[in-house]
C-alpha cells in the first residue's frame, strides 16, 4: 500500500473527552471517530487492525475445530423470554419493538439463538460434539460509556458455543477453547493472564477470564508469584487470617468514641491496630408478591475486619442472599439497631437480624465494634461470651496483597488487567429451559452440555495500546499492527535516487509478503516520522540522498531508542528476520 492511496488523518491533540491513553491515541492516530456516546466509526487505519485481530481469531478457531456461522444482531424477544434473561438482563439489554408491536433485542450475546439452532439441528449423539462461532456486532446499553473502545456501547465480539453429550466431553471442549485462546493472545503479542472468574450474567459452573496486563485496567487480578494460582478479585478466595480463635483476655467495655464513626478513626483514637476492629455492613433481602410489591424484608448484618472491604460478588453466593440483596435503608437500620450508621454492631439489637461473619472475623477475639449507640463503641468483645456465634461464616471480603494464597504455596499479589476474553462451561443452563436435547445411544433425550467462549475483538485494540505505548504514540505488536513496516523516503518527490531506492525496497518487501506501506506523500521528515511513531508501525526504514550516497539506510524498531545504519541490500533480509522472530 502507498500512503497516497490510503487515508491518513492524524491529530496533534486528543479530543478533550478522551480519558485513557488508548482512547487518546486511537483518536489522534485516526483509527476511530466518535459518532455518539460509546459509538464509533472505525476508520481505515483502525479497521486494518480489527481485520488482523479477526484473522488470527478465525485461524485458531478453525484450527480448534470450530465452525463459523453468522447470527443476526436483532433477535426476537421470545427466545430471551424462554431463558428468563429478557427481564433479568436489566437496562443494558437494548429492547426494541417492530411496527407490529413485537419485542426484539439488539443482541449483547447469542446464547439463546445458538441454542435454538442446536435444538433444531443437533438431534443425535452422533452429531456431537459441535462448536459454532461467529464474529458479530454487539450492543450493550452502558450507563456510562467511557474509555473509547474499552467500554463502548457498540462493539465487535467473537463468541463461540460448544455442544456436548456430557460434562466430561464438555470439559474437553472447554479445554480446547482455552488452549486456542492462549494461542490467539500469544500470536497477538499480548502479555496476559488467564484467571478464575465469576460467571456473572452468562452463568455456568466454571469460567476463566483472559486479562491483558495494564496499569490502567479496570479489573484487579489476584495471583501468586510462586504458584499457578490466579483469579479475578471477584472470585479469588480469601482464606481466614486467624487459624484458631484465642481465648478472651479483656472484659467487654463500653468506650466513648465521640464523633468517631469509622474503624480507622476509632482505631486511631484508642491507639489500637485497625485489624482489631470490626466493621458492620447492613443488607436487606425482599420477598415480593406477584405484583412485584415487597411483602417481607429480612435484614442481614455482615461483619468484616476493619481493614477489609466487602466483595459483593462473593456475598451474592451466600445462602439466603443468592436471589439478590440491597443495602438497607437508614430507616431499616435505625429500626433494627436503634442508632444511625457509624456505630453499628452485633450486640444490643432492637430487632433480630441474620449475622454473617467473614472467615477472619469469626476467629477474632477481644475485638472492637459499634455499641449501637451514637459516640460509643465496645472494646474487648468475644464470641460465645458476649454474643452468640454468627448465623453463618463465609468468605465475603476482597483479597489484600500479602494474603496467603489459597493453594498454600505463597502469598498473593494484585495487578491491574483488562478483560479481553472469557470462557465458560455453561452446563445445561440454557439447554434445559430451551429443551435443547439429543437422543443418546438408548434413544433417550438428554440435555446438551454447553460451553460459551467470547473475545472482545474491538476491545483488544484498546487493551493492546494500554499495554504498548509511550509518549510518542502507539507501539503495536507485529501481529496486529495496521502495517508491519513503513518506508519513509526523505524527498521522495524531489530525488530520483530516493524514489528509485524506495520503490525497489517496497516492491521487494511486497513480493516477500510483508505488510508494508510506502509513504510517498512528500511530507517534511519531522511530520512524516511523527505520524508513524503515533500510529505505531513496528518497523521503520528511512531513506535519504545523503545516506544512499554513503551506502546505507536507517532502520529503527518502534521500541528502539536509536536507528541502525545498514546497507540497502540488507534491509529486506533484516526485516524478514525481525518478523520471523
Amino acid at each position: 500500500m502507498k500512503a497516497s492511496q490510503f487515508f491518513i488523518s492524524t491529530l496533534k491533540e486528543a479530543p478533550t473527552d478522551a480519558e485513557v491513553a488508548s482512547h487518546k491515541l486511537m483518536m489522534r492516530a485516526g483509527m476511530i471517530k466518535r459518532l455518539g456516546a460509546g459509538i464509533y466509526n472505525y476508520m481505515p487505519m483502525g479497521l486494518r487492525v480489527i481485520r488482523k485481530v479477526e484473522a488470527i481469531i478465525r485461524e485458531e478457531m478453525n484450527r480448534a475445530g470450530a465452525v463459523e456461522l453468522l447470527m443476526p444482531v436483532v433477535q426476537p424477544a421470545e427466545l430471551w423470554q424462554e431463558t428468563g434473561r429478557f427481564e433479568a438482563m436489566g437496562p443494558e439489554l437494548m429492547r426494541v419493538k417492530d411496527r407490529h408491536g413485537r419485542d426484539f433485542v439488539i443482541q449483547p450475546t447469542s446464547e439463546e439463538v445458538i441454542t435454538d439452532i442446536a435444538r433444531q439441528e443437533l438431534r443425535s449423539y452422533k452429531q456431537l460434539p459441535k462448536n459454532f462461532y461467529h464474529i458479530q456486532t454487539k450492543f450493550r446499553d452502558e450507563r456510562r460509556p467511557r474509555f473509547g473502545l474499552m467500554r463502548g456501547r457498540e462493539f465487535t465480539m467473537k463468541d463461540a458455543y460448544s455442544f456436548d453429550r456430557d460434562v466430561e466431553s464438555g470439559t474437553r471442549s472447554y479445554q480446547a477453547m482455552y488452549d486456542a485462546y492462549c494461542r490467539i493472545f500469544d500470536r497477538m503479542g499480548l502479555q496476559y493472564r488467564a484467571v478464575a472468574a465469576d460467571s456473572g450474567a452468562i452463568g455456568g459452573d466454571v469460567s476463566q477470564e483472559f486479562q491483558v496486563i495494564a496499569e490502567t485496567g479496570e479489573d484487579a487480578i489476584v495471583y501468586c508469584p510462586t504458584s499457578d494460582f490466579a483469579a479475578n478479585i471477584e472470585k479469588a478466595e480469601a482464606v481466614g487470617l486467624i487459624a484458631q480463635r484465642a481465648a478472651a483476655t479483656q472484659a467487654m467495655t463500653k468506650t466513648p468514641t465521640p464523633g468517631k464513626s469509622t474503624c480507622a478513626d476509632v482505631a486511631e483514637l484508642l491507639s489500637l491496630p485497625l485489624a482489631q476492629t470490626v466493621k458492620s455492613l447492613v443488607l436487606a433481602t425482599d420477598e415480593l408478591n406477584d405484583k412485584g410489591e415487597i411483602v417481607k424484608s429480612v435484614v442481614w448484618l455482615l461483619l468484616l475486619r476493619g481493614d477489609h472491604d466487602l466483595n459483593e460478588v462473593k456475598t451474592s453466593k451466600v445462602e439466603g442472599l443468592k436471589n439478590g440483596f440491597r443495602f438497607a435503608t437508614v430507616g431499616e437500620i435505625e429500626d433494627h439497631f436503634g442508632t444511625k450508621p457509624g456505630y453499628l454492631g452485633p450486640i444490643g439489637l432492637k430487632k433480630p437480624v441474620k449475622v454473617i461473619a467473614d472467615r477472619t472475623v469469626a476467629n477474632m477475639s477481644d475485638f472492637v465494634c459499634g455499641a449501637n449507640e451514637a459516640d460509643f463503641h465496645l472494646t474487648g468483645v468475644n464470641w460465645g461470651r458476649d454474643l452468640p456465634e454468627p448465623d453463618a461464616v463465609a468468605d465475603i471480603r476482597n483479597i489484600v496483597a500479602g494474603d496467603p494464597s489459597p493453594d498454600g504455596k505463597g502469598v498473593l499479589a494484585i495487578q491491574r488487567g483488562i478483560e479481553v476474553g472469557h470462557v465458560f462451561l455453561l452446563g445445561t443452563k440454557y439447554s434445559e429451559p430451551m429443551k435443547a436435547t439429543f437422543l443418546d445411544e438408548n434413544g433417550k433425550p438428554q440435555p446438551m452440555v454447553m460451553g460459551c467462549y467470547g473475545i472482545g475483538v474491538t476491545r483488544i485494540l484498546g487493551a493492546a495500546i494500554e499495554q504498548n505505548h509511550d509518549e510518542r504514540g502507539i507501539i503495536w505488536p507485529n501481529g496486529i499492527a495496521p502495517f508491519t513496516v513503513v518506508i519513509c523516503p526523505i524527498g521522495y518527490d524531489r530525488s530520483a535516487d530516493v524514489k528509485a531506492a524506495a520503490d525497489s525496497l517496497y516492491a521487494e518487501l511486497m513480493a516477500a509478503g510483508v505488510d508494508v506501506l510506502l509513504d510517498d506523500r512528500g511530507e517534511r521528515p519531522g511530520a512524516m516520522l511523527a505520524d508513524w511513531e503515533l500510529v505505531g508501525v513496528p518497523h521503520r526504514v528511512v531513506l535519504g540522498d545523503r545516506g544512499l550516497k554513503e551506502g546505507h539506510v536507517e532502520y529503527q524498531g518502534r521500541r528502539d531508542t536509536e536507528a541502525s545504519k545498514m546497507a540497502l541490500a540488507e534491509v529486506a533480509a533484516h526485516l524478514r528476520a525481525q518478523l520471523a522472530a
